[in-house]
């Protein structure tokens, strides 16, 4: 895996975004910065605007007011095509594993290459990049835990197993930020540790990531940076001691 240059700017900040669904502010004037290296937590209760934040980052809705900035880049609103190639990805974008073929397929599948196009006839060239692909595939897996399960189909992972081939699939591309919306849900606590493990070490390599997650237990001790939402605002950021705060308790845990 590749570890991604810093040239000194944010990795993606949003600036007074807003956000609105038949009169609705979903979100209002939200304002975040994600560092490249870092985890960051986005918490708040069902309704908050947590989704519709991500959604709006990844081109799925569209801003009515405020910008996406990519690295120094305007990104707003562009569909989420442009938005994935630029190197955002976000966990549920990538399809559930193919339960016929087998953990090492699933990686390969979806990978841009030349062979893509009219010129990716020129086969030398093609199989050059399906090797370097297969390379880092078989790399990827290894730093999974799941290179032993390389060849066999999908259907035999647990759950745990399935969402870090899941993070595999997520991380072929040249990711720069990971978006994940509840990336331990439905695993075993020693599995969600492997998985937040893995994190930290992905974090390592310069990507940055932006967490949605209830099971704070498990989580926090891996967060660099938490934003809370409420009624479609930020309402608090900081570290873990931001949920003492008299208005996270009361919007957040109902206090």
């Amino acid at each position: 895996m590749r570890q991604t240059r810093s040239d000194g700017t944010d990795l993606l900040t949003t600036e007074e975004l807003s956000k609105y669904f038949i009169g609705v502010r979903a979100l209002d004037s939200v304002s975040i910065t994600l560092e490249r290296g870092e985890i960051t937590l986005l918490l708040g209760p069902n309704g908050s605007g947590k989704t519709t934040l991500i959604s709006t980052i990844t081109g799925f809705h569209k801003a009515e007011r405020g910008r996406v900035i990519l690295e120094g880049r305007d990104i707003t609103n562009l569909p989420p095509h442009q938005i994935y190639n630029l190197g955002i990805t976000r966990t549920f974008q990538i399809p559930r594993p193919l339960r016929r073929l087998t953990v090492l397929e699933n990686l390969m599948i979806g990978v841009k290459s030349s062979g893509d196009g009219i010129w990716g006839s020129f086969r030398r060239k093609w199989l050059e990049e399906e090797d370097e692909t297969i390379e880092r595939a078989f790399n990827l897996l290894e730093f999974l835990g799941l290179k032993r399960l390389a060849h066999h189909p999908a259907s035999d992972l647990s759950g745990g197993e399935s969402k870090l081939l899941e993070l595999g699939r997520a991380l072929m591309p040249d990711t720069k930020l990971l978006i994940m919306d509840e990336p331990l849900a439905g695993i075993a606590p020693q599995l969600a540790e492997k998985l937040l493990n893995r994190l930290r070490e992905i974090k390592e390599l310069g990507i940055g990531l932006l967490l949605i997650e209830h099971r704070l237990d498990l989580v926090l001790p891996y967060a660099d940076k938490i934003y809370v939402m409420a009624e479609g605002k930020i309402i608090a950021k900081g570290d873990e001691e931001v949920l003492d705060e008299p208005g996270v308790l009361e919007a957040y845990l109902g206090a």
